[in-house]
């Protein structure tokens, strides 16, 4: 399913990351390359299978890994109100 910020959510990419601004709160989120990568993949409407082939295709990750993350990083969005 493709990912969503809510309209209270800015982004800014920087030489690390993804840095999160939930402005509702105040509170950052820092997303490494990898997870830049999976937010990328879903914010452009790609599903969470292509989130985890765009990580095995691009870093030394195992698919089994890949999946465990992208799924994690997926549910910490969403419960955190920062993503649909």
């Amino acid at each position: 399913m493709a990912l969503r910020f809510g309209p209270d959510v800015s982004t800014t990419e920087t030489d690390y990351g993804t840095v999160l601004l939930d402005q509702r709160s105040g509170n950052y989120w820092e997303l490494n390359p990898t997870g830049t990568l999976v937010v990328k993949t879903l914010l452009g409407g790609g599903d969470e299978t292509a989130a985890v082939d765009a990580l095995v295709t691009e870093f030394d990750i195992g698919r089994t890994r890949a999946e465990q993350d992208v799924t994690a990083l997926v549910r910490e969005l969403r419960e955190s109100g920062l993503a649909s």
